[in-house]
């Protein structure tokens, strides 16, 4: 699936990285927890969380996390933005919480790992 065909699923809104939504991404990861994403992340390239700070940016670099959304109407402050676009991390965000972000892109076809 797209990061396009994602963003429009969850009628996301792009803050930067425009420039990869024509990309793949297989599988996806959901926490506001960056232990967890440290932990338990395996080759996912995308992150759904509620955690809106630039510790979740370098966190998703270190991952090789490609695309971050943030969930439940929460949005990035123009720090998070300018250190995702540094990295080159795509930012988008929605206003569904992560439950209904998680569902419907599970229905959609991609999966957790």
């Amino acid at each position: 699936m797209r990061l396009r065909d994602i963003m429009e699923l969850l009628n996301a809104r792009a803050y930067c990285g425009e420039e990869r939504l024509d990309e793949e991404v297989h599988s996806a990861f959901a926490s506001d927890f960056m232990s967890d994403v440290l932990a338990f992340v395996r080759n996912q390239d995308l992150l759904l969380t509620g955690m809106v700070n630039s510790q979740v940016v370098r966190t998703a670099e270190m991952m090789d996390i490609k695309c971050i959304i943030f969930v439940r109407g929460k949005l990035p402050d123009e720090t998070v933005v300018a250190i995702a676009r540094e990295r080159g991390i795509a930012v988008l965000a929605t206003a569904f919480n992560m439950f209904n972000s998680s569902g419907r892109l599970y229905a959609a076809g991609l999966t957790g790992e």
